[in-house]
């Protein structure tokens, strides 16, 4: 039996397949050139690394983080502000599977005036098929991997191979871009009025519901949005999403 098949056999894959040392400190410049590498070896030429785009982040250059695009692509993509509707990302939305796009996936997936004219510049560039897939940390941070170029389409065993490097990249990156949290820690009350505010419930219901005044309730709730820098509950609510309280 070949190594690799025994070590997935036996659960310890990753004595195997890891390039990258567990707890090893990388630089963004080596991060980028590990997507690089990972395009490479699957004959792709370019590579995206990018957050998942979401509503109050959609654009695409607040989500890239790593890329070889021309940087004249980068600045049209932005200008047209097409990615978070993108038919690539639409087909990563209905699928926790791989995609694998040969028809200007990175065009708006409805009828749209500019498609033509960029999908000439993917092209011009050399990004004509695109192999694609969507990841969570353990953060649950949402990424899209996207490597562009001329080839055919993965076989199941390739694209296996891929997946699972950019699982090992992610963990790591991960690693030294933990998760944004609020400068103060809400307590274990704080956090349970937002559960039940975030429910639909108001003051006076998640009162009952505690055993606890209204006054208190409120109390708790202000204390909350003071450590979350929010205005108002639905903004501490969202925020306290963001940092996986809730």
């Amino acid at each position: 039996m070949k190594k690799q098949e025994r070590a997935v056999r036996d659960g310890v894959g990753d004595a195997v397949f890891s390039r990258i040392a567990s707890g090893q400190k990388m630089s963004s410049e080596r991060f980028n050139d590990c997507v690089a590498e990972m395009a490479v070896e699957a004959g792709f030429n370019h590579y995206l690394f990018a957050e998942f785009p979401r509503g109050d982040r959609s654009g695409f250059a607040s989500n890239y983080l790593a890329s070889n695009w021309p940087q004249e692509l980068i600045d049209l993509y932005e200008e047209v502000d097409l990615f978070y509707c993108s038919k690539l990302v639409s087909a990563l939305k209905t699928t926790a599977m791989p995609v694998f796009c040969d028809k200007a996936p990175f065009e708006s997936a409805a009828a749209n005036q500019g498609n033509d004219r960029l999908t000439a510049h993917f092209r011009g560039h050399g990004l004509k098929d695109t192999f694609a897939f969507a990841l969570h940390d353990m953060h649950l941070r949402h990424f899209i991997f996207a490597f562009s170029g001329e080839r055919v389409r993965l076989a199941r065993e390739e694209a296996m191979r891929q997946v699972f490097r950019a699982m090992e990249f992610l963990e790591l990156f991960a690693q030294q871009n933990p998760v944004e949290q609020p400068m103060e820690n809400l307590s274990s009350r704080e956090i349970e009025c937002l559960r039940w505010s975030a429910a639909g419930k108001s003051s006076e219901e998640i009162a009952i519901i505690l055993d606890l005044s209204a006054h208190t309730v409120i109390g708790y709730l202000k204390s909350a949005m003071r450590k979350l820098d929010s205005v108002n509950r639905m903004q501490a609510i969202a925020r306290a999403l963001r940092y996986r309280l809730l």
